[in-house]
């Protein structure tokens, strides 16, 4: 793994984190942070991805409000607060924006997804309306409903959703309106809800870690990237 610095189009040098795989990568995945920061955890992904045989890349989105490899506990939302009420859409999608045109334009990838994960699934979102993207994932995605459903005319790419069932922060009627905005729109998603899953059920260091629920939504994950990215 090793560590770049990106040029955003209104902000400052953004870190980001890279995993090259063993062979020449034929697609990318620009793999998007929860709400604590760049973890171990994330990076970890970053490099399981890479593994897989994608170059993969995990930005620092909060660069406009925290210092290069800020993180937090898990545990301490309120530490993450003032960095996460400080995310705009316009800085979501400059964000993705820039991974992927170092992506296409540096390392040649031309096929290129995304998958974000809680606030990174809602980055997810929000890039595939303006982001060229090929596939994007979204892992629990808050606050897609009900402030950016007006992008679900917008997406570009076929989505992958997952959701748990015991997620409080986002209920069923959430849910609903997102892909009753996409059903309006006529865009192409495939929506899971784990019943048995709560939120942040991937993260395999966080207490509402389901160990089948990831392992499910990871394969799932993978033969979507694998159809949209590589087909």
């Amino acid at each position: 793994m090793k560590t770049i610095h990106l040029k955003v189009l209104d902000a400052r040098e953004m870190t980001s984190y890279v995993a090259e795989p063993v062979y020449k990568a034929k697609a990318a995945v620009i793999v998007v942070q929860e709400a604590f920061g760049v973890t171990a955890h994330v990076k970890e992904l970053t490099q399981r991805f890479a593994r897989e045989g994608y170059l993969a890349i995990a930005p620092e989105i909060f660069h406009r409000t925290a210092e290069s490899g800020w993180t937090c506990a898990y545990t301490d939302f309120p530490a993450a607060q003032p960095h996460f009420m400080a995310i705009t859409e316009k800085g979501m999608i400059n964000d993705v924006q820039a991974c992927y045109d170092w992506i296409s334009k540096d390392q040649k990838v031309m096929a290129v997804g995304c998958s974000g994960y809680c606030l990174g699934g809602r980055v997810a979102f929000a890039a595939n309306s303006k982001v060229p993207l090929k596939a994007a994932v979204s892992y629990y995605g808050g606050r897609i409903a009900p402030f950016l459903l007006p992008m679900a005319a917008k997406q570009i790419a076929p989505l992958l959703f997952f959701w748990g069932g015991k997620d409080a922060h986002i209920p069923a009627d959430q849910i609903k309106s997102v892909t009753d905005a996409l059903d309006a729109a006529k865009k192409p998603y495939t929506n899971i809800v784990i019943s048995d899953a709560d939120h942040g059920f991937f993260t395999d260091d966080k207490e509402s870690y389901n160990p089948t629920a990831a392992k499910l939504s990871w394969a799932t994950t993978l033969e979507f990237f694998k159809m949209h990215l590589l087909s």
